[in-house]
């Protein structure tokens, strides 16, 4: 039988996350999950959960929680002054909670999603083997919608968990940005019908991400990238494509993105890149780099090996 923890403070857009929803895609279904892997993956190993244990992926803030039962909590991600019953609580840290405490989170002070996990992870009812929420899918979490004042989420209480932190050089802050981020670039399919100078403008200046952005996708705004190629068939895409409509500015494909698309891409931002991107605020600025794909791959697959084991890094 499960406890229950309740929403008190919902924020803008909450969602119970896991490491997506593989393997419907043929279906025109997204993958979902986690848009910061990283900060997710190390919620999740701090408690010792499953790999695939549901979080709840928070942005910006504010958002509060109170747990029936007492339970372990690991948070990361992005900075929301964690408290616990009114005391801080360390980013990057395991907490034990006691019987009735209350969880709250100001808004971000730095990065835009904070990560929360359970022992265990947070209970709800799969769909096609992931908990993960796609609210334009309306799938997964809480009715395949964002969290709200009241809902009511099911785990199963355990407080006997070692207390763990995150190493220092594996935690992450957000700071406000000096320099723009680099994004890691793996020329695609379509690189060469690009003109020279197109190509050369993608890697000659910064671009500032948009306020539309959202879990489908960033949208960069600079230079336009002059004219784009046409005259394309709709085909595959996934998350880290960098697509260009005709306006000219690369919008990166994110987590809940379309399963097929008819414009060109000009290349992959690494997947490793993607969870850094995932914290950058709209105005941030962000430049692409070229990359190779075999330094991406071995950068994923340690990624993966790290938080989902052996078997799953290829």
């Amino acid at each position: 039988m499960s406890d229950i923890a309740t929403v008190e403070k919902a924020g803008p857009m909450t969602l119970i996350q896991d490491v997506g929803r593989h393997g419907q895609q043929h279906l025109g279904v997204s993958v979902g999950g986690a848009l910061d892997r990283h900060a997710a993956g190390w919620a999740n190993h701090l408690l010792g959960n499953d790999p695939a244990a549901a979080v709840l992926e928070i942005v910006l803030g504010p958002f509060a929680l109170r747990f029936a039962s007492a339970t372990c909590i690991a948070l990361s991600g992005a900075d929301c002054g964690w408290r616990l019953d009114g005391e801080p609580l360390q980013l990057w840290s395991s907490h034990r909670v006691p019987a009735g405490a209350l969880l709250q989170g100001g808004m971000a002070r730095s990065g835009l999603r904070g990560y929360l996990a359970v022992a265990g992870g947070f209970q709800s009812t799969p769909v096609w083997g992931s908990r993960a929420t796609t609210v334009g899918e309306g799938l997964g979490g809480l009715c395949g919608e964002p969290l709200r004042v009241g809902d009511q989420l099911p785990y199963v209480a355990d407080d006997d968990g070692l207390l763990r932190q995150t190493p220092c050089e594996f935690q992450r802050e957000y700071g406000e940005q000096t320099e723009p981020l680099n994004l890691r670039l793996v020329p695609s399919n379509q690189f060469e019908k690009f003109s020279p100078s197109a190509r050369q403008k993608l890697f000659s200046q910064s671009y500032q991400i948009a306020p539309d952005s959202d879990r489908m996708g960033v949208r960069l705004t600079g230079a336009t990238l002059g004219q784009v190629p046409g005259n394309l068939v709709s085909e595959a895409v996934c998350p880290g494509a960098v697509q260009v409509p005709s306006n000219g500015q690369p919008i990166v494909l994110m987590r809940d993105c379309q399963t097929i698309g008819g414009y060109p891409k000009i290349g992959h931002v690494y997947s490793v890149d993607l969870d850094w991107l995932a914290q950058a605020r709209p105005g941030s600025r962000v430049r692409f780099e070229l990359g190779s794909l075999a330094e991406s791959q071995a950068l994923l697959r340690e990624q993966r090996q790290f938080f989902l084991g052996a078997r799953h890094a290829d």
